[in-house]
């Protein structure tokens, strides 16, 4: 029994100094030991050629696992419920479809009160609201609110917050708990944890945000916005940076980023990584701790190296010449530096985990950027080395598509917010991903036209179909007589024997009613008679009567033959986006007043076709009337022969092209007048170049109160400038493109040509 108690207790024992030599350092972590919790540190190894190895990093870096000052997730959700009562609103549980039906998708802002603080940006938003086709003065007729109040800046430590915003809405009467008010926001919470504390509670209201949280955004609900400067322009934008001599895409730098490096606080363990990729060759990462009032009080051992590196590089160099842009984290998730990317054509590379990207609901990031994560940021240069030159070619495309479609302007991102809006609102007539991330985008392919690719002139390629084969000429008749004249009958004539016209329409624009039927030519295709309200922008009202999607526009007083109006069709199928006819106008710079100005002078170049006798796609008319807001169509009514000018500027900012000029009849050039309204005579060096006269077009009788030539010129030109004022930019394309038929005017049989009468 003795020997018995002896063994156990010599195996006891034995156990413990076991326990002791090897596993003695884990016992003394024990609080039941130490009688505190100790704090761990990590026993990195000790390699014996560690003194030949590059280290990448202090070990007081490694020791962090992050930055104290970060919130954990948690701490973000309950901060964001602590404001925002109304997380898991969606379009069916918070917002009031019936405001919608009765007049369709409106937008009112509130009167701005006396007094009140308004930023630069909240400004032009507001602007770009009420200069839209869907902006109300009627509170009645809305169906959606903006407030008056400016909550972009929501850091209440910014000379432009607004405080006491609780309570001013409170006072509203169409506040209603926020149900249909839709909100902006560019900078919420402060130092130094910048949560997404707006200060006030949004209630039921769709937040239009930047830097968005992915965990705090309610999809479907909610919308992403980029973070734009005050001086982002309010209409128009400069162009972006890649044009058609800048391939192939390789450019000097592989990667780059050069911006501040943040010492202390969020943020700052993303971009005090970056030193490490920067290799001065391809790959040039630059920091610069230089910045805020305190930063000497918190600067590190690279610091000066980093501030004299930084000074080696021009920011606009490096983007014009590089492929890759590192877009990481500021403060908050978003930075101006993703727009500036994108214009520059250089692909983003995103390093900003979580963050819920602009218009994301709509637009293809996949396309166009490259989304990294910030754990794994020393993998980014072999990933993007691995990208295939044809992508990347790809993708700097579609950066400049993007860019010049939904973020050049304050303009078109405010009117894609509302488009995304109102697409939720009849989600069986919105836009597919494929519109959205397709020339020309969202904002030009109106669904209240079709959601059918097909039934659009800018997809036929995609959708592998081709335009109609027959077109529906539209002739608008405005003679004071309220008679028919002979040159009417003899374009009747003419067009209705063509063999690929399908139906004439008469736009009746004159006093008198229309004659009987029976006064009408007979033709062999059918032909409407269409009572017009006697306004110039009723040429190009979406009449549900045109059936064709090839329109050819004619005035009464349009000289055509029937070859003429054939060879042009044949034209205008091969090329179904553009304006293709006959007479044609240029556009030029007055350097000596300032301004914009047409002329109808020959010359090699045109940039303006006149709709007087022109093929065009239907879908222009919808455009037209439905995209454009009321007050240039009001334009248009009241100026000479602005309607063309108009039309003109509308295709070519949507197609980013010119026009097309066709082969016209010799007899018209030598016989017919001048355009009336036309520059007669020199009036400066034009800049982009002079065209000739419109040659189809004979001037009608004077009527009763008919002005002076020289005052239609005056209002032409008028009309140009006012329109690149809207459009915040001159749109029209100048080009020195002809088309003639195959062997027109060559030493050949006539039997061998197709179109001989074209010579006549």
């Amino acid at each position: 029994m003795q020997t018995r108690k002896k063994y156990i207790f010599l195996t006891f024992l034995a156990s413990w100094l076991l326990l002791f030599f090897f596993g003695g350092d884990q016992l003394r972590r024990f609080a039941f030991f130490s009688g505190r919790k100790t704090e761990a540190r990590r026993n990195w190894p000790h390699w014996t050629d560690r003194s030949h190895l590059k280290s990448f990093t202090d070990p007081e870096e490694l020791q962090s696992d992050g930055d104290p000052s970060l919130l954990s997730p948690r701490e973000r959700r309950a901060a964001w419920l602590s404001v925002y009562k109304n997380s898991r609103c969606r379009m069916e549980t918070c917002f009031d479809f019936s405001r919608c039906e009765k007049n369709g998708f409106k937008v009112f802002t509130y009167p701005r009160e006396k007094d009140q603080p308004l930023s630069e940006s909240y400004s032009k938003i507001l602007t770009s609201i009420q200069r839209s086709r869907y902006y109300t003065p009627n509170p009645e007729e809305a169906c959606l609110f903006i407030l008056s109040i400016d909550t972009l800046d929501r850091d209440h430590l910014s000379g432009q917050y607004v405080r006491n915003v609780d309570e001013k809405i409170r006072g509203f009467p169409l506040w209603n708990g926020g149900r249909n008010h839709l909100i902006f926001n560019l900078y919420s919470g402060t130092w130094p944890n910048y949560t997404e504390d707006l200060g006030f509670d949004i209630g039921q209201a769709i937040l239009a945000k930047a830097s968005f949280y992915t965990e705090n955004f309610r999809p479907g609900f909610d919308i992403s916005i980029p973070l734009f400067s005050k001086d982002h322009p309010q209409r128009g934008g400069e162009r972006g940076w890649l044009y058609q001599d800048s391939i192939p895409p390789k450019k000097k730098y592989l990667l780059v980023f050069k911006g501040k490096r943040y010492l202390t606080g969020i943020g700052s363990g993303t971009r005090n990584a970056l030193h490490h990729i920067h290799n001065g060759k391809d790959i040039v990462s630059l920091t610069t701790c230089k910045h805020g009032k305190d930063w000497e009080k918190h600067k590190d051992t690279r610091c000066d190296k980093d501030n004299v590196d930084y000074e080696k590089f021009d920011y606009q160099e490096l983007l014009h010449n590089s492929t890759f842009c590192i877009v990481p984290r500021g403060r908050r998730l978003g930075s101006f530096r993703f727009l500036e990317a994108l214009q520059a054509a250089c692909i983003p590379v995103l390093l900003s985990d979580g963050w819920e990207l602009p218009f994301a609901e709509a637009i293809d990031w996949g396309k166009a950027a490259v989304v990294g994560n910030e754990r794994l940021l020393l993998q980014i240069p072999s990933a993007v080395r691995c990208i295939h030159p044809e992508r990347v070619l790809a993708f700097q495309q579609q950066t400049q598509f993007l860019w010049d479609a939904y973020f050049s302007s304050v303009d078109k991102i405010v009117h894609t917010t509302l488009e995304i809006i109102k697409d939720r609102l009849l989600p069986h007539r919105s836009r597919s991903r494929f519109l959205w991330n397709t020339l020309p985008g969202g904002l030009l392919a109106l669904p209240d036209f079709s959601t059918h690719l097909g039934d659009f002139p800018f997809y036929y390629l995609q959708h592998g179909s081709s335009p109609s084969e027959k077109f529906t000429a539209f002739i608008r008749a405005a003679s004071p007589a309220g008679s028919l004249s002979q040159s009417i009958l003899r374009l009747i004539q003419a067009v209705s024997g063509s063999q690929y016209c399908a139906q004439i329409l008469v736009l009746w624009s004159c006093e008198k009613p229309p004659p009987p039927s029976e006064k009408w030519p007979q033709t062999s295709v059918p032909l409407t008679v269409i009572q017009g309200r006697r306004k110039l922008s009723d040429r190009f009202f979406p009449y549900a009567a045109i059936q064709m999607d090839a329109v050819l526009s004619l005035d009464e007083h349009t000289s055509l033959s029937t070859s003429e109006v054939d060879f042009a069709f044949m034209v205008w199928r091969s090329f179904p986006k553009r304006i293709v006819g006959f007479s044609s106008w240029s556009h030029f710079w007055d350097p000596e007043q300032r301004r914009w100005g047409c002329t109808s002078k020959w010359t090699n170049e045109l940039s303006i076709v006149l709709t007087t006798a022109a093929f065009y796609h239907r879908y222009y008319h919808s455009l037209f009337t439905e995209y454009l807001p009321a007050g240039l169509r009001e334009l248009v009514d009241g100026l000479a022969t602005c309607e063309d000018i108009l039309m003109n500027v509308l295709v070519a900012a949507v197609t980013k092209l010119p026009p097309i000029k066709v082969t016209q009849h010799k007899q018209h050039k030598e016989t017919l007048p001048q355009q009336v309204g036309c520059k007669d005579g020199d009036a400066g060096t034009p800049q982009i170049g002079e065209l000739s006269p419109s040659p189809l077009r004979s001037p009608p009788a004077k009527a009763k109160g008919t002005v002076p030539g020289g005052r239609h010129f005056s209002q032409q030109q008028d009309c140009l400038n006012q329109l690149v004022d809207w459009f915040g930019y001159m749109p029209l394309v100048s080009s020195q493109l002809r088309l003639d038929p195959v062997l027109f005017k060559d030493q050949v049989s006539v039997l061998r040509k197709k179109y001989p009468r074209l010579e006549k």
